[in-house]
């Protein structure tokens, strides 16, 4: 056995999500914008999963909802979790901006 392969097995699994193939709900969701903008799925977005995500959120339309900038009740189940494990309060505008959760749970975990 390699030193590769030996290191990797005792590390344990990678983060490989970038070399996942892109699933089937994150196809039918490009489909769905290519329809309706009328524009092609590059062959290099449909490679990986970072890659059609990253298609995917630069062609998505744009929510005009008053609450499109809230957090996901994911996000929120999830910097709940880890307040309560730290016991850190999470910041009021943290509820009322999804950008300023995310960076709230990057700098928490």
């Amino acid at each position: 056995m390699s030193n590769q392969a030996r290191n990797a097995e005792l590390n344990g699994p990678t983060n490989d999500y970038h070399l996942l193939p892109v699933t089937d709900r994150q196809m039918r969701y490009a489909r769905a914008i290519a329809q309706q903008s009328a524009l092609e799925i590059p062959v290099e977005a449909q490679r990986d999963r970072r890659s059609m995500s990253a298609w995917i959120s630069a062609h998505k339309p744009v929510d005009p909802s008053p609450f499109a900038n809230y957090p996901t009740g994911k996000q929120v189940a999830f910097a709940e979790r880890i307040s309560r494990t730290k016991r850190r309060p999470i910041p009021s505008e943290c509820f009322r901006d999804k950008r300023a959760m995310s960076l709230w749970i990057d700098h928490n975990k």
